[in-house]
């Protein structure tokens, strides 16, 4: 039974006791002896004339008339605040209902050789980028951009902390141990993953990111790896939100997150308001109204 059908029926037994009471108290009989005669608290009366007295009842028409208003009106108003928060999930779903699907679970290494899984970055926003750390040129430059825009962030108030993660393509020279060292040069927070070949290509896969290397080494490990050169902003949640490329400068990336990040928030915490304030008013109009038709004791 929903809340309203459960405030209903109280209201509607709660009126039905009172009227019942109410009866009780005002019922009076004359017997053939002329003396009154009451029901309730069943004491013989006075022979003398009685004056009339007034039936005391917790509930009058008057009362139950505005609790009833002031109840209607409280309870459209919750109504309208939840037709609110639907509007704006439904809004969000249509913002990402034609986003491209980015993004999936995974399982890789850290520096410190731990398993590290895409769960351990719920609850964070994060900014993801795919390289190596061979790359002579641009990956460096990108890494010293995210490091940038990481800083600018940490500076802007009333914004949430942001993880940079950086995810290796080339798995078999970037062991955890090259990888540590080599992220020492960039933001301290950032978070280095590399693993398992298989694990490399998936990840990257999900997360539409193209990579290529020489089949066959002639120089052995000096070779390149091309690559797609992008960076993702994700919810706390672990979705896909933007996405900067490579013409992007730390300014026009910081200043697209900020904006979207305050967004989604303020949007989140409308929609927690909204749903506590409903439930309070509801909570708080059915104990009302428990107490007003409780007999007093």
């Amino acid at each position: 039974m929903s809340r309203y059908a459960r405030l209903w029926a109280s209201a509607r037994n709660g009126v039905s006791s009172v009227m019942q009471r109410c009866e009780q108290r005002t019922q009076f009989l004359k017997p053939s002896t002329g003396r009154l005669t009451c029901l309730a608290p069943h004491k013989q009366m006075s022979t003398f004339p009685q004056p009339k007295r007034n039936a005391t009842s917790p509930v009058t028409w008057a009362t139950l008339g505005v609790f009833l208003a002031v109840g209607g009106g409280a309870a459209f108003y919750v109504h309208l605040e939840r037709e609110k928060r639907s509007q704006v999930v439904e809004k969000r779903k249509a913002k990402t209902a034609g986003a491209p699907a980015i993004g999936g679970p995974f399982t890789l290494v850290d520096v410190n050789g731990n398993s590290f899984s895409n769960s351990d970055l719920f609850g964070k926003w994060v900014v993801l980028y795919f390289g190596f750390t061979f790359c002579p040129d641009i990956c460096p430059e990108e890494l010293d951009k995210l490091t940038e825009v990481i800083d600018i962030l940490d500076k802007t108030p009333d914004m949430p902390e942001v993880t940079p993660v950086f995810i290796s393509v080339d798995p078999n020279r970037d062991t955890p141990e090259k990888l540590k060292e080599y992220l020492l040069d960039f933001h301290p927070r950032m978070i280095g993953l590399t693993g398992p070949e298989a694990d490399i290509k998936k990840t990257a896969k999900a997360y539409r990111v193209y990579y290529s290397r020489p089949e066959e080494n002639s120089d052995g490990d000096d070779y390149l790896v091309d690559h797609t050169i992008i960076m993702y902003l994700l919810d706390p949640e672990g979705n896909f939100c933007q996405y900067y490329g490579q013409i992007y400068t730390a300014e026009d990336m910081a200043t697209g997150m900020v904006k979207f990040i305050r967004e989604r928030t303020k949007s989140a915490t409308a929609i927690e308001t909204s749903s506590a304030g409903g439930s309070g008013l509801l909570d708080f109009f059915s104990q009302a109204w428990e107490n007003l038709v409780s007999p007093s004791k």
